[in-house]
């Protein structure tokens, strides 16, 4: 118990310096609970199932919320599920606001990986292998969506959202009025961004105050430069994330900004408040590398708009030995995680395979989603769709994007020091020994 809640002292303390810097859990929504950070805990109904989510905008809010009022209309249970959305990036550090204060929601979407272990470390995480071996979804699931939400040879969560794969989505009249066509090099793309820049047009939509977005670029960059050996031994404790792939990476990064391929002030623009896509929408900026859950984003702001969008997986290095196959992205995007046991869990469970059933997958496919079952390809039909899921299909390994892959504190210095490479306060390799070092403390606390 002492080294569980030291674990979870030190989990709380890294994302709480990270919640400095933003607002926490000032955007719960419109649940019947006003969004209380306190969760299920205090609510005071014991047949009152709080969920907290990240589903405050479409097409996310209409899929949960389906998903959700299926459960309550149809259940037998006795108990009814409040749904509590909160944005993005306030998320993680309500959640742990709530678990440091020994607090936390019946039920709750996170993102696989480190984060979501640490959860688990802490007790706010039950083990569902009975309730999940018995149910249907347990066929239903793909099997590598399965493994992203088993930790310790237990299944922890249950993952319904979307298969997630990043890559650039660009403008295809763009594309045709300047005679450019999909790169398969590096040294394509960079062609694209000069002729682009030429024109007067930002290569790039990019916010990147939230600091994962411009992650993607660095995590795509140095599995071209160095495949996922690299990555996978700094982990480890083999190798050092000052790797040569790494520092490459970052050097690119600089190289675009002063060449001028990505917005101005782009650290000070927000993603949640949609500053990234509506560049796109300006038709001001002429590409954009994110996570293909923009499928979605797009076709629900703007259907018309979507018509003129392509889609290419992140072009290969010439010289490079990486597989250019490669992708990164997770398999299933959120999971529901769940803090509560008995009947209040078999209820809470329930709920969430109402978000794997027919029509609430078939509303998430309609709304450009790719939710983490097997045959998905059969109910595809959006072009771009079934391109990310045949590069998902192609692909010798996807790797999960790093701030969830990382514990916390490693995922913390590895988003602080490369926005600081963005903004060209600090060198690529000051950065990578900043998350290098972050790494050692974390495995040095660990072994303790």
């Amino acid at each position: 118990m002492k080294k569980r809640m030291k674990r979870l002292a030190a989990f709380s303390m890294a994302v709480l310096m990270a919640a400095s810097m933003a607002a926490c859990g000032g955007s719960g929504g419109g649940s019947s609970d006003g969004g209380s950070s306190s969760g299920g805990s205090s609510s005071g109904d014991d047949k009152e199932i709080v969920y907290w989510n990240i589903g405050t905008e479409s097409p996310d809010k209409d899929i949960v919320t389906a998903a959700v009022e299926k459960f309550n209309s149809e259940t037998e249970s006795g108990y009814t599920v409040t749904s509590v959305p909160t944005q993005n990036d306030s998320y993680k550090e309500k959640l742990v606001v709530a678990m440091s204060s020994g607090e936390c929601p019946d039920m709750y979407s996170c993102w696989s990986g480190g984060p979501m272990y640490e959860y688990i470390d802490s007790g706010f995480g039950q083990p569902i292998d009975d309730l999940f071996n018995n149910s249907e979804i347990k066929d239903k699931l793909m099997e590598s969506a399965i493994g992203q939400a088993t930790y310790n040879d237990h299944i922890y969560a249950v993952p319904y959202q979307n298969v997630s794969m990043s890559g650039i989505f660009y403008n295809k009249e763009m594309f045709e009025k300047y005679g450019l066509e999909e790169p398969a090099t590096l040294a394509d793309l960079e062609n694209i961004c000069a002729t682009l820049k030429e024109n007067g047009i930002t290569p790039f939509a990019l916010a990147n105050s939230s600091k994962w977005t411009g992650s993607m670029y660095f995590m795509n960059l140095a599995a071209r430069y160095g495949g996922l050996e690299p990555f996978q031994n700094a982990v480890a404790g083999t190798g050092s994330f000052t790797d040569e792939c790494f520092i490459q990476a970052g050097e690119k990064i600089q190289e675009w900004v002063n060449a001028g391929y990505f917005p101005d002030g782009v650290n000070s623009l927000s993603e949640d408040d949609g500053q990234a896509k509506q560049l796109m929408y300006q038709e001001t900026a002429g590409m954009l590398l994110c996570g293909s859950w923009y499928t979605g984003t797009f076709s629900t702001d703007s259907e018309e708009f979507y018509q003129k969008i392509g889609w290419f997986p992140f072009p290969a290095i010439e010289g490079s030995e990486a597989d250019p196959s490669i992708m990164i992205g997770t398999v299933g995007d959120q999971f529901i995680v769940f803090n509560c046991e008995g009947e209040k869990l078999e209820a809470a469970f329930e709920c969430a395979e109402a978000h794997l059933s027919d029509e609430v997958i078939d509303l998430g496919v309609e709304s450009g989603k790719i939710p983490p079952v097997n045959g998905i390809e059969e109910k595809l039909t959006d072009p771009i769709t079934i391109e990310v899921v045949e590069a998902a299909n192609n692909a010798s390994e996807i790797q999960l994007w790093y701030d969830q892959y990382l514990p916390p504190a490693v995922s913390n210095a590895h988003l602080d020091g490369l926005q600081e490479v963005f903004g060209l306060t600090m060198t690529p390799q000051e950065a990578q020994e900043s998350m290098q070092q972050a790494m050692e403390e974390y495995n040095a606390q660990k072994a303790e």
